[in-house]
């Protein structure tokens, strides 16, 4: 790369970064620049990403730790997912944990340093007794740690459920909204795209802090991941996962047929690691201030760029995923130390 081409790479891109922290709101043309960005100008681009995540978060980074606490069982048809009633994967179901179990997770969290714990059920949505089971143990475990904050994911959420999650102590919901409303019918038929925004709102009115995200790769269009980013600013989700698709065998977005669809489709990039880091960087431009997860899939997609991904996201996710195995706790203590960034400390 000339020198000159340095110089204008990094100076559009950082001043794309100033204009954001004050008060810009990206447009989708911006956005899918970010992402139609050649792989020449990364390193400039993941520098003004990081600009701004440094103006809101410093060098901390937030730690997250999943409870898978119902496996399987579920009557939805999500293409993406191994518990999904269409899903062949081998996969061990269970039923809802014990109160005693899902407390016993939530102290291995905390003994990983974890800043939040996310208590995961399977299914299209709670019974108001699993509702109140799970609020039974967010009681417990606020108790004896009130410095670390409780998300619960349930499914479709009704307000009177979220209200009861609220006076549990429950900080945070998650939902998904997975990927753009335009695309959404592609990847499940038996909800809609708008119940999910309706759990999300539900969350919100009854005072828990909203969090939803992605899942990139699944055969959506660059302009559908910007349509999904931009969705999640109007949402005003606090925290924003931003999965990349894991093809789990038995899963129907892992069958022959459709990952040669997607290869084949000029509309649709391949996942790699570059095409990875530009989305955190533009899910970082587009929502500057809020919490970005880079989440399941950044060992298989990032691979050894991996560290990189800090430099746009502020959050991950320690240990495993839902049904999926994750890097190792320690690898990543030692990736977040060797950036010379720290893990943000619980706070009561």
């Amino acid at each position: 790369m000339s020198p000159n081409l340095a110089t204008t790479s990094s100076t559009r891109w950082f001043d794309l970064a100033d204009r954001v922290l004050h008060g810009h709101e990206l447009t989708d043309s911006q956005a899918l620049e970010i992402l139609a960005a050649p792989d020449e100008e990364i390193l400039d681009l993941l520098a003004a990403a990081y600009r701004i995540r440094h103006h809101y978060f410093g060098n901390r980074v937030k730690l997250n730790y999943l409870v898978n606490a119902k496996n399987g069982l579920c009557p939805e048809d999500c293409h993406y997912c191994s518990q999904s009633k269409d899903s062949d994967a081998p996969l061990e179901k269970y039923r809802l944990m014990t109160q005693e179990q899902i407390i016993e997770k939530a102290e291995h969290a905390a003994s990983l340093h974890a800043g939040t714990c996310c208590i995961v059920i399977s299914g299209r949505g709670p019974t108001d007794d699993e509702v109140e089971h799970v609020a039974g143990a967010v009681r417990t475990i606020k108790a004896r740690h009130p410095e670390m904050k409780i998300c619960a994911c349930l499914g479709l959420l009704n307000p009177d459920q979220a209200q009861r999650l609220a006076e549990a102590g429950a900080d945070r919901y998650n939902h998904n909204i997975n990927t753009a409303e335009s695309y959404y019918d592609e990847i499940c038929s038996t909800h809609t795209y708008r119940e999910r925004l309706e759990t999300v709102a539900a969350a919100k009115k009854a005072g828990i802090s909203p969090c939803s995200g992605v899942i990139v790769g699944m055969g959506e269009t660059r302009h559908q991941v910007v349509e999904s980013a931009v969705a999640l600013r109007t949402l005003d989700a606090d925290s924003i996962p931003v999965n990349f698709l894991l093809e789990i065998e038995g899963t129907p977005l892992a069958s022959d047929e459709e990952m040669a669809a997607r290869a084949a489709n000029p509309d649709i990039d391949p996942i790699t690691p570059r095409y990875c880091l530009k989305v955190l960087a533009m899910f970082r431009f587009v929502n500057p201030s809020k919490e970005i997860r880079a989440s399941a899939g950044r060992e298989e997609h990032l691979r050894s760029l991996q560290p990189m991904s800090l430099y746009a996201a502020n959050a991950l996710f320690l240990a495993d995923y839902l049904t999926e195995p994750g890097q190792a706790p320690d690898m990543d203590r030692q990736m977040i130390e060797d950036l010379g960034f720290e893990w943000e400390a619980p706070q009561p």
